[in-house]
């Protein structure tokens, strides 16, 4: 029941963290997967099976979120280092 109730509590925070604020949910997204995944994977979790598909699909989802956020912050990393080149030769 407590590894149930565990799994639960991981896919109500997921759906949750789904709907925050771009950065807040890059945080939360990894934390919540240092939490539920660091130390086992998708199959340690107690869910019946439509609700460990949409579990599936969510993380699916904000994998292509934090890759795209990632990219993202890339950008802004190599626009600043830029910019600080074009003030420090100013």
């Amino acid at each position: 029941m407590e590894r149930r109730n565990r799994s639960l509590k991981a896919l109500n925070e997921l759906k949750f963290i789904t709907y925050l604020e771009d950065d807040e949910k890059a945080q939360r997204l990894v934390l919540w997967a240092n939490e539920y995944l660091e130390e086992g994977d998708i199959q340690d979790f107690d869910l019946e099976l439509k609700d460990l598909e949409f579990l599936s699909e969510l993380i699916y989802s904000n994998l292509e979120f934090l890759n795209i956020k990632k990219d993202q912050t890339k950008d802004e990393i190599d626009q600043s280092k830029k910019l600080k080149k074009f003030m420090l030769n100013s």
